[in-house]
């Protein structure tokens, strides 16, 4: 990675670390792991419910695993601009990056998609190019003019041309979401006492044949777990033979929701290249001796 890369990640990781200091203040994160707790944004914190029990509404708000399981591709929805499409449009050639949000969900929701955007601008990767993102709204009230607003303002954080045919911003009937939701293991709810939606938060990335192939939870997601996740999910079509190279010395705990380092296989892959550098230099000292006779 580049100095330049190094310096913005390093300033993308200190906002990062801004922005949750500023929803802690205010409210408790819905994490989205298996179990959500806390208090989703939006939802009153309730004097009467003990801090070690799950308000009523988290309850059933909860992002489920369902990893090698495959989305139902012929799910009908709109794009930004109002035309019908179907989920399988956007699969087939590259890996997916799949998110839920709503689009005028006041806090929560724009915090997974800024963890995001900053988290695939440090890639050299690009949305469009090697792999393409889909961000569905589970509320199906919403339209595709809240869509493409939500499109361009991320178009324009994004700053790559070719991410205008790779970012996808769709919206749903109720019929659809639910069964895509439900699918992904995305489980969230409508809180009448606030009005809000209370949900999980994190990023799903999907296979070109769209299969689930692995998430992460929160908000803040490591460049370097996501360009892992894609590199996978493209059956390592993508990426250089570095990053393969380091994508073999790191496992993904589906447990933790990112990658672990694994010490054998550094050390396999260390033993073989010295391996090689000895036999390289037991091939030019050989051909040194046979040239000089």
């Amino acid at each position: 990675m580049s100095g330049g890369s190094g310096q913005e990640l390093s300033q993308r990781m200190a906002v990062s670390n801004l922005r949750i200091g500023l929803l802690a203040m205010g409210m408790a994160l819905v994490s989205g792991i298996v179990s959500a707790q806390g208090n989703a944004p939006g939802v009153r914190p309730d004097p009467t419910i003990p801090s070690n029990q799950v308000p009523g509404v988290l309850s059933r708000v909860s992002f489920e695993q369902r990893l090698n399981e495959r989305l139902p591709l012929g799910l009908p929805f709109k794009d930004e601009h109002g035309r019908d499409v179907k989920l399988g449009d956007y699969f087939g050639r590259k890996p997916v990056v799949l998110t839920f949000v709503y689009y005028e969900c006041p806090m929560l929701c724009t915090e997974v998609l800024n963890g995001l955007e900053s988290a695939l601008r440090v890639l050299n990767e690009s949305i469009g190019r090697e792999f393409d993102v889909v961000t569905v709204s589970f509320d199906p009230k919403e339209t595709p003019v809240l869509a493409l607003g939500k499109k361009k303002a991320y178009l324009e954080r994004y700053k790559r041309p070719e991410a205008e045919q790779g970012w996808h911003f769709l919206t749903g009937d109720k019929r659809s979401i639910d069964v895509l939701t439900e699918a992904a293991g995305f489980t969230y709810t409508w809180d009448a006492a606030s009005h809000q939606f209370a949900h999980p938060s994190g990023i799903v990335v999907v296979t070109p044949q769209g299969v689930v192939s692995r998430y992460f939870f929160g908000v803040d997601y490591s460049p370097r777990d996501v360009k892992f996740a894609l590199i996978e999910s493209s059956n390592e079509k993508i990426g250089s033979l570095a990053d393969k190279l380091l994508l073999y010395c790191y496992h993904y705990d589906p447990k933790t929701g990112n990658y672990g380092f694994v010490a054998m296989r550094a050390v396999r892959i260390g033993g073989a290249m010295t391996l090689l550098a000895l036999v390289g230099f037991v091939f030019v000292s050989l051909r040194r001796e046979t040239n000089g006779q």
